[in-house]
């Protein structure tokens, strides 16, 4: 990590330099058309000054110019239009062979959970050429997840979840800031991205304390919260919808509304059940607002992604 003066800072994705060249196009535009009327604005003061013999009325119309500075700068505009759309939507458009990995802000730090269950506080370790998803939540004010090397930045919300993706493309350390002011320590919620080589990533894991896989963790607190009661297999004696094949799938609401199963929903239905009653069932599951924190529902939320088979929740009238 490059601890000196840099004019701009280090390129460590192929997204990053998308975003430079479009960076460098809108600086050169504006920087030539700047200087331009800087010049006509000197050309004029010299031109029509005052005692200065020049015929300052009836200069007539001149329509080619007009066309001219009308479609020059339309063709500009709607360049940097297409040419920003594209980098936006493709940087919000993660691939679907993306490594996700969870993160959860807190003032003032970063709290990261890898799928296997290695943790870190303030690191971020990746491997070099593999496209990178984060799953992000605030667990008290509003934060914003920054790596200025990358070109990425996303609000940090409580919760809601936002996502964000990055694909590195040079082994290294980059700095990780917070770019949303978030209170008196501020200034001190930063961290480091670490990219390895694949290599080295893979040992890296390897020497990993004994962390537990988030599946693992979510089924522990699925029972400890007793979850299991009440959402059984069998749909004859369950008071509550089975969870088998939940994930992403359609489910119909007590409204006769439909919604996709995905994390913001089942992150709702656990802290707050009573937003969006099952069709069929009826809302006696009780909130765990407050009792479970952010880093609990992601743990549980990736054990119900692992349960298979298709819920009969999504099959309700």
């Amino acid at each position: 990590m490059d601890s000196g003066f840099r004019l701009f800072p280090e390129q460590g994705s192929a997204e990053a330099a998308r975003v430079d060249a479009l960076y460098y196009f809108l600086l050169s535009v504006s920087g030539f058309f700047t200087a331009l009327v800087c010049v006509l604005i000197l050309f004029f003061v010299v031109r029509y000054r005052r005692g200065a013999k020049v015929n300052r009325h009836n200069l007539g119309t001149n329509v080619t110019l007009e066309i001219v500075w009308t479609i020059i700068p339309l063709v500009l505009t709607m360049v940097m239009f297409g040419w920003g759309a594209q980098v936006y939507f493709d940087m919000r458009t993660p691939p679907e062979d993306c490594m996700e990995i969870h993160v959860v802000g807190k003032q003032w730090m970063w709290k990261i959970q890898h799928p296997d269950g290695r943790r870190e506080i303030n690191q971020l370790h990746v491997p070099v050429g593999r496209p990178v998803r984060l799953q992000m939540i605030s667990e008290d004010v509003i934060h914003s997840f920054y790596l200025p090397a990358m070109r990425t930045k996303m609000d940090v919300l409580p919760g809601k979840y936002t996502t964000m993706w990055f694909r590195p493309t040079k082994p290294g350390r980059y700095h990780l800031f917070c770019a949303e002011y978030c209170g008196t320590s501020h200034s001190q919620m930063t961290g480091e991205l670490v990219v390895l080589e694949p290599d080295d990533y893979a040992q890296w894991l390897r020497n990993a304390p004994d962390d537990v896989p988030l599946e693992s963790l979510g089924r522990e607190l699925f029972q400890q919260f007793r979850c299991h009661t009440c959402h059984a297999v069998d749909q004859q004696t369950s008071r509550c919808p089975p969870l088998e094949g939940i994930y992403n799938s359609e489910v119909t609401l007590a409204d006769g509304s439909t919604v996709i199963a995905d994390e913001a929903y089942l992150r709702e239905s656990i802290l707050r059940p009573a937003a969006k009653v099952v069709a069929g069932y009826k809302g006696v599951m009780p909130t765990y607002q407050g009792q479970i924190g952010e880093q609990g529902v992601l743990q549980i939320i990736e054990y119900l992604k692992t349960l298979e088979g298709a819920s009969p929740a999504s099959n309700q009238e």
